[in-house]
């Protein structure tokens, strides 16, 4: 080993606390990029197999009910692949000890085969007996959340009668990977329920034998869809199709595809954050050190060493640090990845997830994390080159310190002595404590950022389930029904107010965008589901217009006054030309809104709803489900506080958990820049401490002088800080927002506060572990020349 390795190995142990606190930035950054990566393969690989080998469907087909001969019509349309035809309908489950009906959806499944697409992943039991009509597989999720077991039985309203069905078997399947209810956004494994029966059993209890009621469809490889499902929607026409749609457009698919978009964003958008961190933190590590050492520069090029031998002994140890924090993130990345795919999959119900860094990942890990640490060094190596040995070993040159004289005889009347050289040092050192400040900022922006997200995802529950929709429970019925229906639930016991609504599928388009959602027919002054102006004001539906979300707005690049198209996908499917007029401020979905009756003439269908929001007591919610179930017109009912839970839930896992992760990693940067910053000062002052205490100066007088100017540090920090905060906030909850739910940008003490609390409590720790080390100051070894 060299002398100068030996050199390299003798400072690294001198400034290890800095050198690890640096690493940590760095290894904070590359685990982000592993994991994020590594989750990114996984989840992507993952959902394309899963497809694959249970042969998702490229196309959904629903339709009132057409006969089976019509599958060979579709099978002939150019780009068709396969056709399978199934039959598919709505149930209420009536689930012992749950006073709740749960809402279930029944699908059939063919005889003696395996169907040919949509696939399931049978996870225990069997296959169901063809001729056993009283055989289901049941949903492995909900089968869980129940705890029931094989040979249970069911008891379920279909059609308006009451059958009773036998467990066989349990399983999962690629169009259920999130489990949500028809129509329905926020998915509960509790409360939706998925049934495969004989197609036989379906079909009786559905009155559709020799017919089906949805075709999935296959493509071939490279077919485009737009024409298919254009033939698609011509063929089913005059059965009552619904309005073929792409995979893309399945709730499930929209939910997993959202969630790997999202994950691609912030691992490519965030390391380079913490990267950029490093590299600033070895930058100021590396010149104090090279100023320091200057001397011993000078000393090392007069015995003969190059100005490349120098600058490549102080390149090793950027690069030492580099690794090792590359290393640590690596290792760091794979056991937080496992962590996540483990949330992951219980989120979406993959039959199985197995966390996966492509090497490409490390490769980019280590690589930035060296690029970065570099481009910080470099900057400090050009001072080592400059440096002439006879000028490295000549003390630098005195300041010029004539500026704060003035200053200093103010302060005399004002200030002890400690305090006015703590003063002194802060205005003669400008250019070091605005670095210091910018990088404590820097961290204290992060973790602000992070919170006012967490607080966003906090609004966007408190929005949708406290201001938009004030009802007690929702009910939803098989098919668009008389209004009477809706207002003979205000008969049942315990409720007190009923709000009909009519909701219909549509495809809007404006121009060449669109967007294939619903619109929701709305009462005159709603009042138990609204649509709310950024005020938070009702906003008075018009008569003959339209009101869309934000999100949905921005969409489709529409603005109010504009027109826009509405292709209604139900009944005699009108192509509707309307005027938007108003943008909601709708944070969960990407919702359109229109007067009910506006809605039903416009369809032909007077007096027509399709639902309705109930205000109950809560004391009869017992008595008012048990008749609920009793309703044969009913599909389903839902309670708004178990749709906020979920929402909760779901908000907290996947993607929401990434928030905690981020401001936890904040926190660590805020910690590692403040300490860098205390270990710092410490180095560069420890000669002028010593000196300090041979004097006269106590510990504590002496401390003062050094961690007085970190508290100056700290306060100018903060409200930098909070601006920066201010800013990145904005980046960090677009990066969160989908299509599927909104997270808005707040602004709230608590958020800024807590962040400042955090930053004066890194502060205190780092400031008591230098204090450590100034009472243990050699003040003789420290005094002496450094050869």
């Amino acid at each position: 080993m060299s002398p100068l390795d030996r050199k390299l190995w003798r400072d690294l142990w001198r400034i290890k606390g800095q050198a690890g606190a640096i690493a940590l930035v760095v290894a904070v950054g590359v685990a982000l990029l592993v994991m994020m990566s590594g989750m990114l393969t996984s989840l992507t690989e993952t959902r394309d197999t899963y497809y694959e080998r249970y042969r998702l469907a490229d196309i959904f087909a629903p339709v009132t009910r057409a006969p089976l001969n019509m599958l060979e019509r579709l099978a002939v349309i150019p780009g068709v692949a396969s056709v399978e035809g199934r039959i598919q309908g709505g149930a209420l489950l009536d689930i012992k000890g749950q006073a709740l009906p749960v809402r279930a959806q029944a699908l059939s499944l063919p005889p003696h085969r395996e169907p040919h697409l949509n696939g399931l992943y049978l996870s225990d039991g069997q296959k169901l007996t063809p001729g056993r009509t009283e055989e289901v597989i049941l949903l492995s999720s909900f089968a869980k959340a129940h705890d029931l077991q094989l040979g249970d039985y069911l008891s379920a309203t279909m059609h308006g009668a009451r059958r009773s069905f036998r467990i066989v078997g349990f399983a999962t399947a690629p169009e259920f990977l999130f489990t949500t209810a028809p129509g329905e956004f926020v998915p509960d494994d509790a409360r939706f329920a998925v049934l495969w029966m004989n197609e036989d059993a379906l079909a009786a209890a559905y009155d559709v034998k020799g017919a089906f009621n949805e075709a999935l469809i296959s493509l071939e490889r490279g077919a485009r869809p737009e024409p298919v499902l254009a033939a698609i929607d011509a063929a089913l026409d005059r059965y009552g199709g619904l309005g073929a749609y792409e995979r893309g457009d399945h709730m499930s698919d929209r939910f997993i595809s959202e969630e790997i978009n999202g994950l691609q964003a912030t691992s490519l958008a965030v390391p380079p954050i913490f990267m950029g961190v490093a590299a600033f933190l070895l930058y100021i590590v590396i010149t104090r050190l090279v100023q320091a050492e200057r001397e011993q520069i000078g000393l090392i090029k007069a015995f003969g060493y190059t100005d490349w031998e120098v600058s490549l002994h102080y390149f090793k140890m950027v690069l030492v640090i580099a690794v090792a924090g590359a290393v640590m993130g690596c290792l760091l990345g794979i056991w937080a990845g496992r962590a996540m795919a483990g949330i992951y999959q219980s989120v979406y119900h993959f039959p199985f997830l197995v966390f996966r860094v492509d090497p490409q990942s490390f490769v980019s890990g280590v690589g930035v994390s060296i690029l970065s640490a570099s481009a910080g060094g470099m900057l400090v190596l050009r001072r080592v080159f400059a440096l002439t040995p006879a000028v490295a070993m000549r003390p630098p040159a005195p300041m010029d310190f004539s500026r704060t004289g003035a200053l200093n005889e103010r302060l005399k009347g004002w200030l002890d002595q400690p305090s006015r050289m703590v003063l002194r040092r802060v205005f003669r050192n400008p250019g070091r404590i605005l670095g210091a400040v910018l990088g404590i900022a820097v961290g204290m922006g992060l973790s602000s950022a992070q919170l006012s997200v967490m607080l966003g995802f906090d609004d966007t529950l408190d929005l949708t389930f406290g201001v938009i929709d004030r009802s007690d429970v929702a009910v939803s019925f098989f098919e668009p029904m008389p209004a009477k229906a809706a207002f003979d639930l205000a008969h049942l016991p315990g409720v007190i107010e009923v709000e009909p609504t009519r909701a219909v599928g549509a495809v809007l388009r404006n121009g060449l965008n669109s967007y294939r959602g619903s619109v929701t027919g709305l009462v005159e002054d709603a009042r138990l589901n609204r649509a709310v102006n950024k005020n938070m004001g009702n906003i008075d539906m018009p008569e003959n217009g339209i009101v869309l979300a934000r999100a949905l707005a921005d969409i489709l690049k529409i603005a109010p006054g504009d027109t826009l198209q509405v292709e209604v996908l139900e009944g005699k499917r009108p192509v509707l030309e309307v005027k938007v007029a108003s943008i909601a401020e709708t944070l969960l979905g990407s919702p359109a809104f229109m007067r009910m009756d506006t809605l039903n003439r416009e369809m032909g269908e007077w007096g027509r709803v399709s639902g309705a929001y109930l205000r109950v007591d809560s004391g009869q919610l017992p008595v008012l489900y048990e008749a609920v179930k009793e309703t044969p017109s009913v599909a389903g009912v839902s309670r708004r506080e178990d749709s906020r839970a979920a929402m909760q839930k779901l908000m907290d896992t996947g993607a929401g958990a990434m928030r905690f992760v981020m401001a936890a990693i904040a926190g660590i940067i805020t910690f590692g820049i403040v300490y860098n910053s205390a270990r710092i000062a410490f180095g560069e002052q420890s000669r002028d401490l010593a000196s300090l205490r041979v004097i006269g100066f106590t510990r504590g007088e002496a401390s003062f002088v050094l961690l007085g100017e970190l508290a100056i540090v700290v306060l100018l920090a903060i409200p930098l800080g909070i601006g920066i905060g201010y800013y990145l906030s904005f980046l960090i909850a677009a990066g969160f927002s989908t299509d599927l739910y909104q997270i808005p940008t707040v602004f709230r003490p608590q958020a800024f506060g807590t962040a400042a609390i955090a930053v004066v409590l890194a502060s205190l720790i780092s400031g008591w572990l230098v204090k450590r080390d100034i009472d243990k100051v050699n003040l003789v070894a420290t005094l002496k020349t450094r050869e």
